[in-house]
């Protein structure tokens, strides 16, 4: 049996997500290498669609490209669906996102939208988050004080670098990456972190978690639903 490369994977699942798209209506889109799978897919449907709401610069860029309209989120009520990927996913649809540096405008629309469809390659699933550095996007002048907050829970936090310097998000922030960490209640670990002064959003994907996962398999795409 040929084995796929993840590459080839990721072109899997970014096409079978097209039958979540909703003709006629906007579909929200994420960040990243699968995600820009799922973009090339989407452009041979555009005229199906009236367009996307889109979580980074990178993606507006690439759907304008595609020739793909954008639309500000704020000039959309409600999304019909959301398709992005994920850092990891566990068996309850709960994920860890933000590796492209797009957590939060990632997290707004996907409370935007009536579904989330995650596109992944099966070794995205876990049965506990944390392996994966969880992403944090903090405001600077709170980084070092988050940065010991994670220390009390054993968790090892750093400034994400780019160049020698720190990354800054599309949001003007910087990004903490924390490993060390098992985070066994999802729901709650989102709903503590998200309340400590200076954090603008945690890469815990809890309240806003898929409904519906395309895993991409040796064995093709399976579809998981939470």
């Amino acid at each position: 049996m040929t084995t796929l490369s993840q590459d080839e994977l990721k072109t899997l699942v970014g096409q079978a997500a097209l039958k979540y798209v909703v003709p006629g209506e906007i579909v929200g889109v994420g960040t990243g290498s699968t995600v820009n799978k799922f973009l090339d897919a989407l452009a041979s449907i555009k005229d199906q669609i009236k367009g996307a709401v889109s979580s980074s610069v990178a993606s507006t860029e690439r759907l304008r490209a595609l020739g793909i309209r954008v639309f500000d989120a704020n000039d959309v009520a409600e999304l019909a669906v959301y398709i992005d990927g994920a850092d990891e996913i566990d068996h309850q649809g709960h994920m860890i996102k933000g590796g492209g540096a797009a957590l939060t405008r990632e997290k707004i629309v996907a409370a935007q939208s009536r579904q989330f469809v995650c596109i992944a390659d099966d070794s995205k699933l876990v049965q506990t988050l944390g392996k994966f550095p969880l992403p944090v996007e903090v405001i600077p002048m709170a980084a070092h004080r988050v940065i010991r907050q994670f220390a009390t829970m054993g968790g090892q936090a750093q400034l994400r670098l780019k160049n020698n310097a720190p990354l800054v998000t599309d949001n003007g922030q910087v990004l903490l990456d924390v490993t060390g960490l098992q985070i066994s209640d999802p729901l709650a670990f989102e709903a503590e972190v998200n309340q400590w002064p200076g954090v603008v959003t945690v890469g815990v994907f809890a309240f806003q978690k898929a409904q519906i996962c395309l895993l991409g398999t040796a064995d093709g795409v399976k579809t998981l639903t939470f």
